[in-house]
């Protein structure tokens, strides 16, 4: 009788969870659904209100969604919040035209950061699959696992484990390493960008708002980042993440 208690709260606490996770992500739909009809009945601020809490306080946001932002940002006069939504929009869906589109709001003929190759258009296909990828090499692991133990008699041999521990080492990967860069939006104006994280470093380059860094690390008030091939290092507060 003693362990039915134990047993009891933990079902119900796991269902309970259940139910608020189910909640809130049906919360979130709505709220999604009343800016979009807010946004679609030309009320675009209240929409851009909403669209901002899910988007900070939730981390909820789609493309549509940020580029309907960028839209009312860019309405209103705030090109830098404009150009900001274009860049977090251009992480998931990396267009040309979405520079050309930043370069007019910032009013600049040219933007660093924005270069993407094949390698790294295919990187970033890979960690949109990380899951699946994951699930896949793990749903192999499983039958691999398996079949070893059906014909234990028979898989004697250290080359009969070689798939295994291969599809270890490939979830491993999937696990620790697809996962794309930390980048970051310069909103800064002008801002100074350092050879050291100190005031006393070497002026690499003075940049208006706009462009856009991948973020190595962070110490004090610094962002160490990726610029032109080389380290530097940025004050926090004139960079924004996306």
């Amino acid at each position: 009788m003693q362990n039915i208690q134990p047993n009891f709260l933990t079902k119900f606490i796991i269902i309970s969870l259940g139910f608020i996770q189910t909640f809130n992500c049906q919360a979130d739909k709505f709220s999604l659904q009343n800016a979009d009809s807010l946004f679609a009945g030309n009320n675009y601020q209240e929409a851009l209100a909403i669209y901002e809490h899910l988007l900070v306080e939730e981390e909820i946001y789609s493309p549509a969604m940020l580029l309907k932002m960028a839209f009312v940002a860019e309405g209103m006069g705030d090109f830098s919040k404009a150009s900001y939504y274009l860049a977090k929009f251009y992480d998931i869906n990396p267009n040309p035209r979405v520079i050309t589109k930043i370069k007019s709001l910032t009013e600049q003929s040219e933007l660093y950061g924005y270069e993407l190759s094949d390698w790294d258009q295919f990187f970033g296909f890979l960690t949109d699959l990380r899951v699946e990828l994951t699930a896949f090499f793990a749903f192999l692991l499983v039958v691999s696992l398996t079949l070893l133990v059906v014909f234990r008699e028979k898989a004697i041999k250290p080359k009969y484990y070689i798939p295994s521990f291969g599809l270890i080492f490939l979830i491993f990967l999937c696990n620790n390493f697809l996962y794309q860069p930390r980048t970051g939006i310069i909103t800064g104006s002008p801002t100074l960008i350092m050879d050291k994280p100190t005031g006393a470093g070497k002026v690499l380059s003075v940049v208006d708002p706009g462009h856009r860094v991948i973020i190595q690390s962070s110490k004090d008030i610094w962002h160490e980042v990726k610029w032109k091939n080389k380290n530097a290092y940025i004050k926090k507060d004139h960079i924004t993440r996306l």
